[in-house]
């Protein structure tokens, strides 16, 4: 098979390990710079040129979009969908896995369990926001905040207004959540590929830091997850249409809550925690879906 894996850089990890596996089983993988593509609309006929060089000949993509460019890179996505090119990522799950807001209505309409949270834009709802996830301390998350960043913890509802007034200053989205203190900085994240968790690792902040991100210093080991807390994975990760995810969860007194499902979720922080060959299994998974419906996958258009 031919695949393509869509990434910025050829120096990341994830980006490295998925040609070394799609190469070791025998397969032709190159790397796809989607910021650098451009699309071209006609009737029956879509194209994707990289300068001068139409991009063809593929039967499998496997998106790897940055934060940064998720509108751009998810329209590329949706290009390839047209062209009936098999993607381990819809556009359409892309995009909603990005929108924290939509993300965790979904998951709420689905029954996965998650901190209590509010939404408001009026800076008069500031006092009924911390009321209603229990008071301070409470998280303050941005939006569009990854890898922690933009992710507050206010230990006081003096604190948590003054937070919340300055970004509703700046004009800033902002979700509010109950803080879950058992869970004592740590998070579990569980790796699902194809409805299956293959992998998963407990991540534990630095010293004196409530968020876990690998990025901000935390550390990562291999857990054992309870049978709740695979079944939690693995249905929020179907609620949001994803085949590869990343599903970010807290040990709470009251069951596995789910924080955050990551879309392009990173391969060395699970490989290095696990031993585990995490990228073969992506590799597989496009195996066993591309021999079942070769170049016939409309259902994962989302235009």
């Amino acid at each position: 098979m031919n695949i393509a894996v869509l990434s910025r850089k050829a120096s990341l990890y994830s980006t490295k390990r998925l040609i070394e596996a799609g190469e070791e089983r025998g397969h032709n993988v190159s790397i796809i710079n989607h910021a650098k593509c451009y699309m071209v609309l006609q009737s029956e006929d879509p194209d994707i040129f990289l300068g001068d060089h139409e991009v063809d000949d593929i039967d499998a993509i496997i998106p790897r979009i940055g934060a940064s460019v998720t509108f751009y890179g998810s329209s590329v996505v949706r290009q390839f969908e047209v062209k009936k090119v098999f993607t381990t990522l819809s556009s359409l799950a892309l995009m909603r896995s990005r929108d924290k807001l939509r993300s965790l209505q979904i998951l709420s309409k689905s029954g996965v369990g998650i901190p209590r949270t509010a939404f408001a834009k009026h800076p008069g709802d500031i006092k009924n926001l911390i009321k209603q996830v229990g008071g301070a301390p409470l998280v303050i998350k941005l939006l569009e905040s990854t890898q922690g960043k933009g992710v507050v913890l206010a230990e006081t509802s003096k604190a948590a207004s003054s937070v919340i007034e300055a970004f509703y200053g700046l004009d800033a989205n902002i979700i509010v959540q109950e803080f879950i203190k058992e869970s004592k900085a740590e998070d579990i994240r569980a790796f699902v590929v194809d409805g299956k968790v293959v992998g998963s690792m407990k991540r534990t902040g630095s010293p004196g830091e409530f968020r876990s991100n690998l990025h901000k210093g935390g550390t990562a080991v291999q857990v054992n997850l309870t049978r709740k807390e695979k079944s939690a994975a693995i249905k929020a990760a179907k609620a949001l249409n994803l085949k590869i995810a990343g599903v970010d969860m807290l040990r709470s007194d009251r069951g596995p809550l789910v924080i955050e499902v990551n879309s392009s979720p990173g391969l060395e922080g699970i490989e290095n925690a696990t031993g585990k060959d995490i990228a073969s299994e992506i590799i597989k998974f496009i195996e066993r879906s591309f021999s079942q419906s070769p170049r016939k996958h409309k259902d994962s258009i989302g235009v």
